[in-house]
């Protein structure tokens, strides 16, 4: 593309976003078209949320409905909050209750929760879906202008000192605060257009337009109303409401317009924090009569500049005095701006802290029914976002902060998620010699940095005493175990309710910072006779995480000392990941195809229920017993010839097949029953013990395909061995299927193979 096209396309984007502006009257009309954009500020934030859409996700170890708002969709993902998803959810509970009238409608949203959460995350995510949805014809945004500038030479129109016709473009004003169009109509009128709308709309929350207009707004149609019935002039609201004086226009909601955000560093009296603050040179040039009038208002405070939408107070601790003084702005729905002067206000509260703000709001809970503070607490609405518990969300917050990747992963189903997070991760830097390298991060090294830092947030007291830490954060992340043969679920463990999981541990501020130092590490000293100084393996980043907690001043002396002894139980699951991988990549080529497993399935069921079965030729033929004995000793590896009787399996064998094939198949029948079932339609995979057979091996399995192999010289076979060609085959491997370079594909199995040759013999 050519520097116009993208004007072009620029130009396209805001045509698209806004619209000319029309007459009270075709407004109306509008929002019997679409309702949702008269909707009320949290039935607004709640649409938006609802018109993205939802997907399944697994954490701590359970389905969930997660909104795509919160995948920050519109921003290329940019700002997804990662987990959380329950108490999302619980947030848009509460959203569909305020925006209801139902109980919670006096109720402050808060978000707590330690640094590095995702709360900052969640306040730009807000901003950046509003916005986008505002652009959509669903959600468009209206407010008000006013132009009551008078031709009359004695008299002073509301031009802010300035003499002109009214027909010029620079008199129209907007109502400074997003005022609702409805709001210009009398109360009567509003409640009877509302009331049409609302019984034309399936929808079970109503929507409420309860503010008067705002006091800049007022001023502009009181001005009109004194001329027109000064003047005589019949249909009085119509002449205020005429396109010379009154039009309605869209806007699209961001920080400042529709979206109030008071920052940490925000100063000043909380009534210009929270509504703004008088232009006094501009009261002298505007005709008051004695009075202030509130067009010299500048309306830059949080809650003028929220109205309509969304407003937030981002670290609250800071602007604890403040809170106070917005005790009653969800059920009254008004602020003053002076004696006298007061605005209604449309806006969902949400306030974001961390834990030092609850310090602050229990200072006087020991003195029981005397706490001043005990109202604004009780109109608090808590909700608290914990660090990441599951395996995947960490391992995909670490690569964003490593990489700036932004794409929210999501899988069918958790195999794919278990390739994304073993993936390596490959970050180009600048070195002292000002030269750029790539390094990588070897497969399940970031894997292992995450699975620390999940495991050191975890609750030890609180977990099954049959499950360690490790097997609870896998649990958690895909939702189940697997045992061999058997997949233990969740709910089949007894989990204590008031678990602390995700309350403390190590942050991903911490883990982003390690790695970051072992990205500019001189690591050539590491394995001088190879090329591989750019690799950084799974154990050099979790004894880097583990070296670092004795100089991170972000924990405390029992937190050391506890997160150290957390980290032998994580290298000793991913050394059997690694040990897995070269595994598989030796024993590649010797894997059972699935075809002969699915030959043995159907010989099992049709054994097991007389079903019919038939060969290659269509011609019906019995199980074949010799053909299930040798499969269950040579490729199961479960029996040997004692478990049989002139082929004919014992009473061990045939359990084995009933409760692990047959019963699998029944499930899958059980689940499938509404359409014919074929038992050579399963999906052999939902078979646990067949699984194992299909993905695993183990080192006997090695041991007898590779009579002559000899782990001790791994590192430097001689040539013409049978070690020499299973190394390079399982290099080769490594490298086209398992996503190793052949850097961290060396190293890889030369650690493997160093371990396993104490063993061998």
């Amino acid at each position: 593309m050519r520097g116009t096209d993208y004007v072009t396309a620029a130009d396209r984007s805001l045509e698209a976003a806004y619209e000319e502006p029309m007459s009270l009257a075709a407004y109306v009309d509008r929002i019997f078209e679409t309702p949702t954009t008269a909707s009320h500020a949290s039935k607004y934030v709640l649409e938006a949320i609802e018109a993205a859409g939802t997907r399944t996700v697994v954490e701590e170890g359970e389905q969930k409905r997660r909104y795509r708002f919160f995948d920050d969709p519109h921003n290329d993902g940019e700002h997804a909050i990662l987990g959380n998803t329950a108490v999302l959810n619980a947030f848009v509970d509460d959203l569909r209750s305020i925006a209801a009238g139902r109980a919670k409608d006096e109720k402050i949203i808060w978000f707590e929760g330690p640094t590095a959460t995702g709360k900052s995350e969640l306040k730009r995510c807000l901003i950046n879906g509003l916005r986008e949805y505002s652009k959509t014809p669903e959600g468009r945004r209206y407010t008000l202008e006013w132009n009551v500038t008078t031709t009359e030479p004695d008299e002073r129109g509301l031009s802010y000192g300035t003499t002109s016709t009214g027909d010029d473009e620079e008199n129209w004003y907007e109502s400074p605060v997003q005022a609702h169009p409805l709001s210009v109509f009398p109360e009567g009128v509003r409640e009877d257009i509302l009331a049409s709308l609302n019984a034309e709309v399936d929808d079970h929350i109503p929507i409420s337009v309860e503010t008067r207009l705002d006091p800049f707004s007022r001023e502009a149609y009181d001005f009109l109303e004194k001329q027109y019935r000064r003047d005589g002039v019949e249909g009085l609201f119509s002449a205020i409401s005429d396109e010379r004086h009154l039009r309605v226009t869209n806007y699209v909601v961001d920080t400042g317009r529709g979206i109030g955000v008071l920052h940490a560093e925000d100063d000043g009296r909380p009534k210009e924090r929270l509504v703004g603050s008088w232009m006094h040179g501009m009261l002298q040039e505007l005709d008051s009569r004695g009075r202030k009038n509130p067009q010299a208002f500048s309306y830059d405070g949080v809650l003028s500049q929220g109205n309509g939408v969304l407003t937030v107070v981002e670290d609250a601790a800071q602007h604890a005095d403040l809170l106070q003084k917005l005790l009653n702005v969800p059920d009254e729905r008004s602020v003053k701006l002076d004696k006298g002067i007061a605005m209604d206000i449309d806006t969902q509260l949400l306030i974001i802290s961390n834990p030092d703000l609850e310090a602050q709001l229990n200072q006087h809970a020991d003195r029981n029914g005397m706490d001043p503070l005990k109202a604004l607490k009780r109109r608090l609405d808590k909700h608290e976002f914990g660090y990441l518990t599951n395996l995947s969300l960490e391992t995909e917050l670490i690569r964003r902060e490593l990489t700036g990747e932004t794409e929210v992963w999501e899988a069918e189903a958790y195999d794919d998620l278990r390739e994304q997070i073993r993936e390596p991760v490959f970050v180009t830097v600048k070195g002292e010699d000002g030269e750029h390298r790539t390094r990588e991060f070897a497969p399940h090294a970031v894997q292992a940095a995450a699975l620390y830092a999940v495991v050191t947030r975890l609750d030890e007291e609180r977990t099954p005493a049959e499950l360690d830490l490790v097997e609870k954060a896998l649990l958690y992340d895909q939702g189940y175990l697997q045992e061999g043969d058997t997949r233990r679920y969740k709910d089949e463990f007894d989990f204590d309710g008031d678990s602390h999981d995700g309350e403390h541990g190590v942050p991903v501020t911490y883990t982003r910072d390690t790695l970051a130092d072992l990205l500019h590490e001189d690591r050539d000293r590491h394995h001088p006779d190879l090329a591989v100084e750019d690799v950084i393996m799974p154990r050099d980043v979790l004894n880097a995480m583990a070296d670092g907690l004795a100089d991170a001043p972000v924990f405390s002396t029992g937190e050391r000392s506890e997160f150290e002894n957390r980290v032998v139980p994580v290298k000793n699951h991913c050394f059997d990941q690694q040990e897995a991988d070269i595994i598989d990549a030796i024993m590649h080529d010797k894997r059972v195809d699935e075809a002969t497993v699915a030959e043995y399935v159907e010989h099992v069921y049709a054994w097991e229920t007389g079903a019919e079965l038939y060969n290659d030729r269509g011609e019906e033929i019995d199980p074949d017993p010799l053909k299930m004995k040798l499969f269950e000793i040579e490729h199961l590896g479960r029996f040997t010839e004692a478990a049989y009787e002139s082929n004919l399996p014992r009473e061990s064998v045939r359990d084995f097949r009933k409760e692990k094939i047959i019963t699998a198949l029944n499930r899958h029948a059980w689940q499938q029953r509404d359409e014919n079932f074929a038992v050579d339609q399963v999906d052999l995979a939902s078979i646990p013990a067949v699984t194992s057979v299909l993905e695993s091996h183990d080192w006997d399995d090695v041991r007898r395909t590779f009579e002559d192999l000899e782990p001790r010289q791994w590192e430097d076979p001689p040539s013409g061995t049978q070690t020499e060609a299973v190394k390079e085959a399982t290099i080769d491997r490594l490298v086209s299927d398992f996503g190793y370079s052949p850097a961290s594909a060396e190293l890889t199995s030369r650690h493997v193979m160093g371990q396993v040759s104490y063993r061998w013999d």
